[in-house]
């Protein structure tokens, strides 16, 4: 059965150069069900930003724009954006 892709993803920086898009859309009920759900579809991105299930150093997770989150089990809800981005994405 197929999950809805609930939780919207920009990505900045190494994050959007490794996966080679600008936005997707993931499943997931937290922040490690999501890195699940994009290593599976951009495995650029995955070698690039995830390992075991987890943000590599050097990456960083926003939630909604208010705080920024490494913690897999970090609960996310249907229409959370999440933005990826490099630590050096900011200039």
């Amino acid at each position: 059965m197929n999950r809805p892709r609930d939780i919207e993803v920009e990505l900045f920086g190494l994050p959007r150069q490794a996966a080679g898009v600008d936005r997707a859309a993931a499943a997931g009920a937290d922040l490690g069900a999501v890195v699940a759900d994009l290593a599976r579809r951009f495995p650029g991105l995955a070698a690039a930003c995830f390992a075991d299930g987890r943000l590599r150093p050097g990456c960083l997770a926003c939630v909604n724009g208010g705080r920024f989150v490494t913690d897999p089990a970090t609960p996310l809800a249907p229409g959370d954006r999440l933005l990826l981005l490099s630590a050096d994405a900011g200039g």
